[in-house]
């Protein structure tokens, strides 16, 4: 059965500067093994497949793949996602806000301009890191431990292990060891220098999933900007650079507006065609 196929690139306003996503529509009668096949194959930090949904307020249903396996929710796929679901022809239920549903839950995006952006889903664990966890990220990072200014888990779907180094130099510098790492995932961040175009330099690794460094990373900032912005160490709008140390421009804007921490970007429609898994 053919199905169509979007390829795009997330939190980037040109096509190959930021996070690519690979879409898969009408996927209801493709079963795990094969979406998991497919994930492999494709090789890409994510790619996800669009069913219908099973909760009556969600306009659709994605499920999230990387090449080791699958996400209860992800940043830069519930973006892409959104955009391929519209490209697609889907017209959601509420004239402002679309309702994808998830691993997680339900998760409201908005549209502003040009941007898509999703509300940042609450953390299921928060609180400082452990000291074996943070001595183990020392080691991964190949960093001292008093190099380390401030740190806290921000799980929301995947478990990111977040830590601040004293600059976005010092961020792009790492050359992580993978195996010290092993199954965590671990977000990096540190403060630009006053007069950048963003306020932190952010990268995200995890190899214990198959991607050693995600070029830009949608649920690690919205875990970050609750963390952050709860905690007065970042404003209520800022925004985010990542990707720089794999080649990439991605920019991710943060904004508190009420309640709710929103995580937009651009998205860019690079590939649209059909797909033949037999």
């Amino acid at each position: 059965m053919k199905r169509a196929f979007h390829q795009l690139d997330v939190f980037s306003a040109a096509p190959l500067g930021g996070n690519p996503l690979a879409v898969v529509h009408d996927a209801d009668g493709l079963d795990e093994a094969t979406m998991a096949a497919f994930a492999r194959w494709t090789n890409l930090s994510e790619t996800t497949f669009l069913l219908r949904p099973t909760v009556a307020a969600a306009d659709y249903r994605v499920r999230i793949f990387t090449p080791g396996g699958e996400l209860p929710f992800a940043g830069h796929p519930t973006l892409g996602s959104c955009q391929a679901w519209i490209n697609a022809g889907g017209r959601a239920k509420q004239t402002e806000t679309i309702v994808q549903e998830c691993g997680v839950g339900l998760v409201r995006i908005r549209r502003t301009g040009t941007r898509l952006a999703f509300a940042a889903p609450p953390l299921q664990r928060s609180g400082p890191l452990e000291s074996e966890v943070l001595a183990q990220i020392a080691r991964g990072l190949r960093v001292r431990q008093a190099d380390i200014v401030h740190h806290q888990w921000v799980a929301n779907g995947p478990a990111w292990a977040a830590v601040m180094l004293p600059s976005a130099a010092a961020v792009r510098a790492l050359e992580p060891d993978w195996a010290a790492l092993r199954d965590l995932k671990v977000g990096a961040f540190g403060p630009q220098p006053p007069g950048s175009d963003s306020a932190f330099e952010v990268r995200a690794f995890a190899p214990g999933v198959g991607v050693p460094e995600d070029p830009v990373t949608g649920s690690l900032n919205a875990g970050l900007a609750i963390w952050l912005i709860g905690a007065g160490l970042a404003p209520a709008r800022y925004v985010a650079a990542q990707g720089s140390a794999l080649g990439r421009q991605g920019r991710v804007y943060v904004e508190k507006a009420g309640e709710d921490i929103w995580i937009g970007g651009d998205v860019t429609t690079c590939v649209a065609g059909t797909l033949d898994l037999g």
